[in-house]
C-alpha cells in the first residue's frame, strides 16, 4: 500500500479495497497484469468496521476465504469482524497489493484506448487511463432508509442498522427494529440478549434457517444442492424447515411466501441465518409486529393501525449499491442501481468493465467473489 504519486496509466484499476477489490487485484496480479486499487477508507475492508460489534460470519471459515490465502484456523469457525478485518490488511500485504487509500474515483468514463477514473484525493485531482476497470465498491454501500409519511417531523430517536454498534451505544431500553433481515434480526437478538424490549416489524416474512444444520454449515448444504432445479431446492430447504426451526406462526411471524431460493432469485431478500432470534422469539424477549406505515411526531403507527412509542427505531431496511454517480452516463445499471452484469461477464458497448460483488448469491457472497475474481483474472490475462 502506498500513497506516493498516483500513475497516469496501469492495465487495471480496481475500484474499492473490500474483500472483492482484493480478490480480484491478487489475481490479476498473479496473471501478470498491473494493478491499481483505489478506495476512499483509510484502511482495506474498512466497510466491515463499521458493522455491529457482535458481527460473525454467517458463513463458516472454510467456505469464506479469498483466493490464495485462507483465514487462520484460530479465528474459530465463525470468524469474527475484527479478526476479519485483520485478515483482509494481512492477504493485501502478502500479495503485495498496489492499494492507495484516501483517493476517492468520481467517475468512469470511455477513453480512446480503454477507460479513464477520474480520482479525487484531498485537494489533488487527476484521471488514470487503463484497459479494463472493475467496479468492486460494495453491494451494501449505501444506507437505504423508506420514504415513510411524517418522518420528517417526528421527534423520536432513528438510527440506521448501519450505525448501530452494540445496546449500551444504543442507551435505548425499548427499541423498534425494522426489518428481519440478517441485520434486523442479529440486532434484534443483541438487544433482547441485553435485556431491552424490542419490537420487530415485519412486512416480508423471511426464511429463517439455522448457522449449521448437525454440524454442517448451511451454506455447505447450499452448494451441494446448487446443481438441482429451483424447485427442488426450495423443497429440500422446506423439509429442513420445518425439521431444524419449525412453525414460527405462534411467535407472531407468517410463513415466508416463497420458498429460500426462489425468494432470494425472484424478490432479492437472502434467508435470515439465525444466530439468536429464534431463542429469543421464543422466550417472549422479541414480539413480532406488523410493518412500519407511518409516523406522527411522537408514535410510529404500523400497517395494523397500532401505535408504538420506542426510546429507539434501528431500520436495518438494507442498502443501495450506490453506482449512479461512478457509472450512471454509461446504462450499465438496472432500474434498481445494480449492474446489469457481475463477474466475468461484459456488456458489448463497454468491453474491459467489470462489476464483481453484485450477485447476492445464496451460497455464500466471499465464496462467490473468489470464483468470480479468478474467471475475471482469467478472462482478462487470455487478452494479453
Amino acid at each position: 500500500m502506498s500513497d506516493d504519486a498516483l500513475p497516469v496509466r496501469v492495465r487495471a484499476v480496481v475500484l474499492g479495497a473490500g474483500p472483492g477489490g482484493l480478490a480480484v487485484a491478487a489475481e490479476l496480479g498473479r496473471a501478470g497484469v498491473e494493478t491499481l486499487v483505489l478506495d476512499k477508507a483509510d484502511r482495506v475492508g474498512a466497510s466491515w468496521s463499521t458493522h455491529y460489534d457482535r458481527l460473525h460470519l454467517h458463513t463458516a471459515r472454510g467456505l469464506s476465504h479469498l483466493p490464495g490465502q485462507r483465514i487462520p484456523a484460530r479465528f474459530g469457525r465463525w470468524v469474527a469482524r475484527d479478526d476479519l478485518l485483520a485478515y483482509f490488511a494481512d492477504y493485501a500485504r502478502r500479495h503485495r497489493l498496489d492499494v492507495r487509500l484516501g483517493v476517492t474515483a468520481t467517475e468512469v468514463e470511455r477513453a480512446e484506448d480503454g477507460w479513464s477514473v477520474a480520482w479525487r484525493r484531498g485537494d489533488e485531482r487527476g484521471r488514470i487511463e487503463a484497459d479494463i476497470v472493475v467496479v468492486a465498491t460494495g453491494y451494501n454501500h449505501t444506507p437505504k432508509l423508506p420514504a415513510w409519511p411524517g418522518l420528517d417531523a417526528y421527534r423520536g430517536r432513528v438510527v440506521h442498522s448501519s450505525a448501530y454498534r452494540n445496546p449500551a451505544a444504543l442507551g435505548a431500553r425499548d427499541v423498534l427494529v425494522v426489518g428481519p433481515g440478517n441485520s434486523g434480526a442479529e440486532i434484534a437478538a443483541d438487544l433482547a440478549e441485553a435485556g431491552v424490549a424490542v419490537s420487530l416489524a415485519v412486512r416480508t416474512p423471511p426464511n429463517i434457517v439455522l448457522r449449521s444444520v448437525a454440524g454442517i454449515p448451511t451454506t455447505g448444504l447450499v452448494v451441494a444442492m446448487s446443481p438441482l432445479p429451483e424447485k427442488a431446492q426450495d423443497a429440500l430447504a422446506r423439509v429442513l424447515q420445518r425439521i431444524v426451526v419449525g412453525d414460527l406462526r405462534r411467535y407472531g411471524l407468517p410463513t415466508a411466501p416463497r420458498g429460500v431460493i426462489s425468494q432470494l432469485r425472484r424478490d432479492d431478500v437472502t434467508p435470515t441465518i439465525d444466530v439468536g432470534l429464534l431463542k429469543a422469539l421464543r422466550a417472549g424477549k422479541v414480539r413480532v409486529v406488523a410493518a412500519v406505515e407511518r409516523f406522527t411526531a411522537d408514535a410510529v403507527v404500523l400497517a395494523d393501525g397500532s401505535e408504538l412509542r420506542p426510546d429507539a427505531v434501528v431500520v436495518a431496511t438494507g442498502f443501495q449499491r450506490g453506482l449512479e454517480g461512478l457509472v450512471g452516463d454509461l446504462g450499465v445499471l438496472a432500474r434498481t442501481g445494480r449492474p446489469l452484469v457481475n463477474g466475468d461477464a461484459e456488456l458489448a458497448a463497454h468491453p474491459g468493465l467489470f462489476f464483481l460483488g453484485y450477485s447476492n448469491p445464496i451460497t455464500g457472497n466471499l465464496r462467490q467473489l473468489g470464483i468470480d475474481a479468478r474467471r475475471i483474472a482469467r478472462k482478462v490475462a487470455g487478452r494479453r
